[in-house]
């Protein structure tokens, strides 16, 4: 699909978006800076070992293989990630049917999410953050170009509808939510009708009542949230242990290895709440901090990517991309601050390394890639157009 060039941007143009690009990779390299120091703080335990080099290690390792598939993945251009997209979307699927399978996926605490093998842990679902979004996207604009009609919304929701039910199975209502999020932003960014989410949205509702309805568990997350704001004694032990966290940093911490949360109370120190840690060892300033560090990271990417047709793949399916990984920060920091009931939901660059911080650094990859994809000064085809479709 390739479409010819329409406008050219200038020499000023390229250069300012190139220095917007390296500036949006130096400040993600200041959080993953940020990731590799609370990985190694936040990985003590109330028991003297080198659990804490360990977990550093492999944290390094993954951040070494995330970087070069990254690099790889920020030369590929808007019309070959369209091509790809179906062979990804079926490779996701056999991954989620995989781990299902009993003596394949490894359970860990009532949850089959994970594949192993010599050591390492991939979890499927944590893909379809990017996958899901890149089929939403191709979708939508093949839609467009044909003439955007009701017959076309089960052929643009079928590849959500499909993967969703298998991760419920797992089960993982975290991944669910953020899934489901990040296709329908995808629709949203590219135009789709409002009629269609409202009819969507209306028969979803069963659904989701039904999944806490067959899960109590669920409810009861969300009720011990609620009681978090009347009587803390009686909060959610994670969230108990967040907050004092919280408390104990102050204004600057105790310092970098100083906390004692850490020591056996806070559970998941290194992976889902390891923004209680920078709380309690860097204090307010270093919160704020990292939240300003998000807040750039929007601002920026955003910038990158305004030189891109609104309409355009590249476009929809870079911001698409920026905005979860800002929503995922967000999410994170609302679980450790009592904002939001508590669920696993890692901190993009920071959290203990693994598949999450693989694809969040992909993502990176993926964004400027699209960035780049108009106003080259030469005669290389620009990203797929996909027509307006708002109704």
């Amino acid at each position: 699909m390739n479409v010819a060039t329409k406008f050219r941007l200038s020499e000023f143009q390229i250069a300012e978006r190139d220095n917007l690009g390296r500036l949006l990779a130096v400040l993600v390299g200041v959080l993953l800076c940020v990731g590799i120091q609370m990985v190694h703080s936040a990985s003590l335990t109330s028991r003297p070992s080198e659990q804490e080099t360990v977990f550093l290690g492999r944290h390094l390792l993954y951040l070494a293989f995330s970087l070069l598939v990254a690099w790889r993945l920020s030369r590929c251009r808007a019309e070959t990630l369209m091509n790809i997209s179906g062979v990804a979307w079926w490779g996701l699927v056999i991954l989620l049917v995989a781990v299902l399978i009993p003596g394949v996926g490894s359970r860990i605490n009532g949850a089959q999410r994970w594949l192993r093998m010599a050591g390492l842990s991939l979890q499927p679902s944590e893909l379809g953050r990017i996958i899901l979004p890149l089929v939403a996207a191709r979708n939508l604009c093949q839609s467009n170009e044909q003439g955007l009609r009701l017959s076309s919304v089960p052929g643009t929701l079928a590849p959500l509808l499909v993967v969703l039910p298998l991760v419920i199975l797992e089960p993982d209502l975290g991944a669910t939510v953020f899934l489901t999020l990040g296709f329908v932003l995808t629709l949203f960014l590219g135009g789709w009708p409002l009629r269609y989410f409202i009819s969507c949205g209306l028969l979803l509702i069963p659904a989701a009542a039904s999944v806490l309805v067959l899960r109590p568990y669920q409810l009861q997350r969300i009720t011990g949230f609620m009681e978090a704001w009347k009587d803390l004694s009686s909060a959610p032990w994670q969230i108990r242990q967040s907050l004092l966290s919280l408390g104990a940093g102050g204004l600057e911490g105790s310092g970098v290895g100083g906390g004692w949360q850490k020591l056996s109370y806070l559970p998941e120190a290194n992976t889902d709440f390891v923004f209680a840690v920078i709380g309690e060892e860097l204090g307010l300033i270093g919160t704020l901090t990292v939240c300003f560090l998000w807040c750039a990271v929007l601002f920026t990417g955003q910038s990158v990517l305004r030189y891109q047709p609104r309409n355009s793949f590249a476009w929809i399916f870079g911001t698409t991309l920026l905005i979860q990984l800002v929503l995922q920060a967000m999410a994170n920091i609302a679980v450790v601050t009592a904002l939001v009931p508590p669920k696993g939901v890692p901190h993009p660059f920071i959290s203990y390394g693994g598949t999450n911080l693989f694809v969040s650094i992909c993502a990176v990859g993926l964004i400027l890639g699209m960035s780049r994809e108009t106003g080259e000064m030469h005669d290389n085809p620009v990203s797929p157009e996909c027509p307006p479709a708002r109704g």
